[in-house]
């Protein structure tokens, strides 16, 4: 899965993507092309969001 800051270009990737919001964040799933699957911004409360936390 790609982490992107811009899923402008996912989207039109392939007609099978749709745009998916959970839990504030951005998902592009594709169930017949699984590598075109991406993700913007990270959730709360998982170790992405957590950097520089001590």
């Amino acid at each position: 899965m790609k982490v992107l800051s811009s899923l402008a270009s996912m989207k039109r990737r392939h007609a099978d993507c749709q745009v998916v919001r959970r839990k504030g964040t951005l998902y592009v799933i594709c169930k017949t092309n699984p590598k075109f699957k991406a993700r913007q911004g990270a959730t709360k409360g998982t170790r992405l969001s957590k950097k520089g936390v001590k």
